[in-house]
């Protein structure tokens, strides 16, 4: 069959199954996966699924709970939002800082032992430009081991002396232990004594011995003569000692009761208005000087001994979903940690040497130098070793791997020359070291520094280890004193160095 017969017997048929091909390919180019035959407006595209972001940390507060005399105050120092530290005294401060809102808990850790908690009751703002602390936290702080008073003083409680024990009947006063004294029975205050015709009706034999006088009251007094009581008489003479044993025996016996019941009653009743009548029997009781001097308001002496304690600084984490308290103390073996002090004190004398050389080299002489031979001559004496004070040496294992990371603090100076006038310069010293696998110190930080140059080098006072970002490896916290004033900054031991994490004299 030749191609024109084929054309010419079924053309028709051609076209429409060449135009039917035409149209029917780009949808099966399309499905074949081949994107390029149709236009990007026409294929709906699908949205690349989102990547999920990581999940920030919970917010952790740090700062240092003030403690004097059981009585507590928060400095806030940083937070740490999403891994980044802010200023605490300033975050979210709208109008109370985040970190100081009311019924925020601290746990107050030493060296990453926890102390107790201290609860955010109130804070209070300093408008004072020169400040250290603009915002400070007052609150209630419980020690570990101790409970929380359970209850209070309640507003309906009964004072002490007011009987109440009907509560539909009107409160009224009534004594402590229910009892009258006889002291204060105003019947026997206001009975006299036997009437002397009593008295010779007992003993007519004997005239010259007059009656004891003794209390009676109007009752008995009636009873037994017969007639209404009448005024006492003058008092009759004391018998004497040789016929006490003639007075009846109910005398004896009626005249020492009261005066027993009056003497178990004296010291807790004496200042309580009683009628007597003639000369007390006992006098007064004696006061107590301890006591009585306890009870008075302290005086100004006392009140600034009490305030001259020294405050105690502890570091203290709000985290609701941080790591735990963690111990991060160093247990020195016998004999080891005097060894390590006695090193970092001498590696603190070299810097100190050095630092004081490099002031000397900085100052230019009102003298002209000395010459050569003076020169070798001093180069061969000894060199003098400063006097430090105020040392303060502390060990942590910030890395729980049994290796410490030493801090020596303390303020040097040079032995006054003699003949000289003026003070010797004080320097304070900051010294951070670890040992290596040989045993041998290396160094970390060395801050050695002056009040005329703390511009340069700030004074770093360490506060404890804490663990600040909350992955179980402690960094330590020092307070800072510069030129500019006076802060709070966080440090990370590394191998090499100190790298600093947070400093809030230039925090955010």
């Amino acid at each position: 069959m030749s191609r024109k017969f084929l054309y010419r017997r079924l053309g028709s048929a051609v076209i429409v199954i060449l135009v039917f091909l035409t149209l029917a390919a780009p949808r099966s180019a399309a499905q074949g996966g081949r994107p390029e035959l149709k236009r990007p407006e026409d294929i709906p595209q699908e949205k690349p699924p989102e990547k999920k972001k990581k999940k920030g940390k919970d917010p952790r507060a740090i700062g240092v709970l003030q403690l004097n005399g059981g009585k507590g105050t928060l400095v806030p120092i940083a937070i740490l939002i999403d891994g980044r530290f802010y200023d605490a005294s300033a975050y979210k401060a709208d109008p109370v800082p985040m970190a100081l809102e009311s019924g925020t808990v601290y746990e107050a850790e030493k060296a990453g032992d926890s102390q107790g908690l201290f609860t955010i009751n109130g804070a209070v703002h300093s408008k004072s430009p020169g400040s250290p602390n603009p915002w400070v936290g007052t609150g209630s702080f419980l020690p570990n081991g101790t409970e929380a008073a359970k209850s209070t003083r309640k507003a309906e409680d009964v004072p002490v002396g007011l009987d109440n024990s009907d509560s539909d009947a009107p409160p009224r006063l009534s004594r402590r232990d229910g009892t009258r004294p006889a002291a204060s029975n105003p019947s026997s205050a206001s009975a006299p004594p036997a009437t002397p015709g009593a008295s010779d009706k007992q003993g007519a034999t004997e005239p010259s011995a007059p009656a004891t006088p003794q209390p009676a009251t109007g009752s008995s007094a009636g009873k037994a003569s017969g007639q209404d009581p009448q005024k006492p008489s003058a008092p009759a003479t004391p018998e004497p000692a040789g016929q006490a044993s003639s007075s009846p025996g109910p005398t004896a016996s009626a005249q020492a009761a009261p005066a027993q019941k009056t003497t178990g009653q004296e010291s807790e009743n004496y200042y309580r208005p009683t009628l007597r009548r003639g000369k007390p029997t006992q006098g007064a009781p004696q006061e107590d000087e301890t006591a009585a001097k306890g009870s008075k308001p302290e005086s100004k002496a006392d009140a600034a001994a009490t305030s001259a304690e020294p405050v105690q600084l502890v570091p203290a984490i709000s985290d609701a979903g941080g790591a735990g308290p963690q111990s991060y103390k160093f247990f020195w073996k016998t004999g080891e940690e005097e060894e390590r002090r006695n090193q970092m004190v001498a590696l603190a004398g070299d810097e100190v040497r050095a630092y004081a050389n490099a002031l000397i080299k900085n100052h230019i002489p009102a003298k002209p130098p000395a010459t050569k031979a003076a020169t070798a001559h001093k180069g061969a004496a000894k060199q003098v070793q400063p006097v430090f004070e105020n040392v303060q040496f502390r060990a942590f294992d910030v890395w729980l791997n049994n290796q410490p990371v030493m801090i020596l603090s303390a303020e040097a100076h040079f032995p006054a020359a003699p003949g000289a006038t003026a003070a010797p310069d004080s320097y304070s010293v900051a010294l951070v070291a670890r040992t290596d696998i040989y045993g041998n110190l290396r160094k970390l930080y060395s801050g050695v520094t002056d009040k005329f140059h703390l511009d340069v080098t700030p004074r770093l006072e360490l506060i404890d280890a804490v663990d600040a970002d909350g992955d179980g490896r402690a960094e330590l916290l020092f307070h800072e004193t510069t030129d500019a004033g006076s802060g709070y900054v966080i440090y990370r031991a590394t191998a090499d160095k100190l790298w600093k994490m947070f400093d809030s004299l230039k925090a955010e």
